[in-house]
């Protein structure tokens, strides 16, 4: 492991870029064999789980999949109610933009309203590139345009396709494990979302399952290990 503000050798580097590796897969196995010496079991593990119970994933996963099902987008006003009604119940969305999505929803007129329904369906069931701008640009309308509240649900609705995505920890898995051609934008964006999507189903691939009963808690899986590395 290198030294904080070292550089790593130009034989590493240059061995790298020759096997085009979209990763620094020694980092990622690592981590991987560091999290499973403290965790034997990975998110089965009983501490992981006393953690995990706080996030109620199998609960969330549930009510999103049950309520935003297709044959649910028939009236948008209940549609964007309950979307502000999920985001206000994650765990994972911070303290201050939970209202502030709610007032927005609050303030959407029918017209408005329906754009954001129709673009959360086809995020969920269609044209997903044409849903993320969508509700991206009704975001953005309200300067709420935030990775979290764009992307919590559907890694609710489908947890193992989707990744939610935390600036922090984006930034972080980013920088730590060397991802290829994807610098960190603050500003959400289907081209940068699709390219972290890409790396962390690539990332999930190469390590033990019990790392990744679901999208959010593999990345969760990274965060913790960043954590681990700064203590």
């Amino acid at each position: 492991m290198l030294r904080r503000g070292a550089r790593e050798s130009p034989f590493f580097v240059g061995r790298r870029a020759r096997n085009n590796e979209p990763m620094n897969f020694k980092k990622l196995k690592q981590a991987e064999a560091a999290f499973l010496a403290s965790y034997p079991l990975g998110f089965e593990d009983p501490e992981i789980q006393v953690v995990g119970k706080k996030h109620n994933m199998i609960r969330m996963v549930g009510q999103v999949q049950e309520s935003f099902g297709k044959a649910r987008f028939k009236n948008s006003r209940v549609i964007v109610e309950d979307m502000a009604r999920y985001i206000g119940r994650s765990s994972m969305i911070s303290l201050f933009e939970k209202p502030k999505f709610r007032d927005l929803v609050r303030s959407l007129n029918s017209a408005e309203s329906e754009a954001l329904s129709s673009g959360f369906s086809n995020m969920l069931h269609g044209e997903q590139q044409m849903g993320f701008e969508t509700v991206l640009s009704i975001l953005q309308s309200r300067k709420l345009a935030k990775w979290s509240l764009l992307t919590i649900l559907p890694v609710y609705f489908h947890p193992h396709d989707e990744v939610f995505v935390k600036p922090t920890t984006a930034k972080g898995v980013i920088e730590y494990f060397e991802l290829s051609d994807l610098p960190y934008k603050p500003q959400p964006s289907w081209g940068f979302y699709e390219a972290y999507r890409r790396q962390i189903l690539d990332m999930k691939s190469r390590v033990s399952s019990s790392l990744s009963p679901n999208n959010a808690a593999f990345t969760g899986f990274l965060m913790l290990s960043l954590r681990a590395l700064k203590a």
